[in-house]
């Protein structure tokens, strides 16, 4: 649960962010105070319906990928990506009060989108590890405990808190990141 509520966090922080950009560069979209709730429809569908519709897509173009030759299929995959893209807007556009008007408010924000999403997805790492570290802390205070060693611990170097770790569950650090990415 820790994992998705971090996604979830890290992903509609920047989500905020892309909608903010949107509403600057795209003359006939109109974002403002609607972004907060913009991002809760985007990140869903990213989170959710984005690879259902890939799948979906993907599947239907998988049909006659054998007629097509390399460059055209690198062209479909590109337009697959892009239509996913032009759906999460609409909806985007549909269920918040994000305004679009005009054709080009319809046709370049999914631009935006995949470009802010390709850019998310360089700094994901860091930004999920830091958001866990927030959400660590602000769990280590709901439940009164501390976040870090006491006072009268001596603090233990990185190396042997990384052992004591892996002795507990016999995981390295980048088997248990790896368990934590499946959910």
């Amino acid at each position: 649960m820790k994992n998705g509520i971090v996604r979830f966090a890290a992903l509609y922080v920047f989500n905020v962010a892309v909608l903010l950009l949107i509403g600057l560069l795209s003359a006939g979209v109109s974002v403002g105070f609607h972004a907060l709730w913009a991002a809760v429809v985007l990140t869903l569908t990213a989170l959710f319906v984005k690879p259902l519709l890939t799948g979906a897509f993907r599947k239907a173009a998988a049909k006659s990928a054998a007629d097509r030759t390399k460059t055209g299929e690198k062209v479909v995959q590109y337009v697959l990506v892009y239509l996913v893209e032009l759906l999460i807007w609409v909806a985007v556009v549909w269920l918040s009060g994000v305004r679009a008007s005009g054709f080009w408010s319809y046709a370049l924000p999914p631009l935006f989108l995949l470009f802010g999403w390709m850019i998310y997805d360089q700094v994901d790492d860091k930004l999920r590890a830091k958001a866990g570290e927030l959400y660590d802390a602000v769990q280590g205070r709901v439940s009164g405990k501390k976040s870090g060693p006491g006072p009268s611990a001596s603090p233990a170097a990185p190396a042997t808190a990384e052992a004591r770790e892996e002795l507990q569950d016999g995981l390295t650090p980048e088997q248990r990141r790896m368990l934590d990415e499946l959910g």
